[in-house]
């Protein structure tokens, strides 16, 4: 039945991180408006007692209400800062084993990525207050066996963290209890060098999406659902000259864009803080990126893993 720790809190909810098949995907929990910069975050659904087998969804007027309003505004959208989209198919389960789905009250919130039996990384706008890490998933409506759940004792932002411009967008969480290493659960390597122009890359992640039939354009009356399980896209590393024309004066030395031709960024909102790994090693968090995602060319921005290695072992060895 997978572990759990202490007084498990199962559930579904916030984050619906964004995913297509040629899709669309949305996700978190409140709206946010700065000016033009925003964070989107989806309806929060009834929780899950850990004695049952399976997941329960069962969204009220309330829910159904607010993700209306979301699809509209993100459809409505011209290009404004957000989270990314994923477009992809379902990974081969356990194939990417050091993913993280981070929760808050019962509620999905975030990607993360397992980088030691005692520590998670993801982007820092996924802090919230109280958070449960959840490890092995796959179908997050079923439990198979490999499920773990933590709690974190220490979340740790990084100091020079920017929500306005996205600079230093990572966190690090310490697991109360360290996660217990299967052939479902293993952490990702930390990379020795930055990433190469045209690296083959994969992204990974939950969350809503738009079908859309082949030979037809994307467009509202797309058909969106809640996909169960965990999707990959594979993608590269595109170069700072061709990303910094997609987002002129807003790029630092600390991000990575990546994405696939023609098609734009990949990843979308909910997806925020998954990995972006590179030949099985962890080179991007997924950070921000143009907004409406299924309706973009512009790639995907990203926390560039390796700018951060120093902070990284130092915050781990301090706490």
């Amino acid at each position: 039945m997978g572990d759990q720790e202490g007084n498990a809190e199962w559930g579904w909810g916030k984050g619906l991180p964004v995913v297509r098949r040629n899709l669309l995907t949305v996700g978190g929990i409140s709206l946010c408006l700065e000016g033009s910069w925003w964070r989107q975050k989806a309806p929060a659904s009834p929780g899950f007692s850990p004695s049952l087998p399976r997941l329960q969804r069962n969204p009220g007027p309330s829910s159904t209400m607010w993700l209306l309003l979301t699809l509209s505004f993100l459809l409505a959208s011209s290009a404004q800062d957000g989270d990314k989209l994923l477009e992809g198919d379902e990974c081969a389960p356990h194939s990417q084993p050091w993913q993280v789905a981070l929760y808050e009250r019962g509620r999905f919130n975030c990607g993360a990525s397992l980088i030691s039996p005692h520590w998670v990384l993801s982007a820092a706008h996924c802090q919230t207050r109280f958070m449960r890490v959840r490890l092995g998933e796959h179908n997050l409506r079923k439990r198979d066996g490999p499920e773990q759940l933590r709690t974190a004792s220490r979340v740790i932002p990084h100091p020079r963290y920017e929500a306005r411009s996205h600079r230093h967008d990572i966190m690090l969480l310490r697991l109360v209890q360290p996660a217990r290493l299967t052939p479902q659960v293993r952490p990702v390597v930390l990379p020795t060098r930055c990433p190469h122009t045209g690296e083959a890359c994969v992204v990974s992640g939950w969350g809503l999406v738009s079908h859309i039939e082949p030979g037809t354009t994307r467009s509202p009356q797309s058909q969106v659902s809640l996909p169960d399980t965990l999707h990959c896209a594979n993608i590269s590393i595109i170069s700072d000259t061709s990303c910094d024309k997609s987002y002129p004066g807003r790029l630092t030395n600390t991000m990575v864009c990546a994405g696939a031709e023609g098609r734009g960024a990949e990843s979308c909102e909910g997806d925020s803080g998954g990995p972006l790994v590179c030949g099985g090693v962890l080179q991007g968090i997924v950070s921000w990126g143009d907004v409406p995602c299924d309706n973009t060319t512009k790639p995907g921005v990203y926390t560039k893993v390796c700018h951060y290695l120093k902070w990284i072992r130092e915050t781990m060895k301090r706490n």
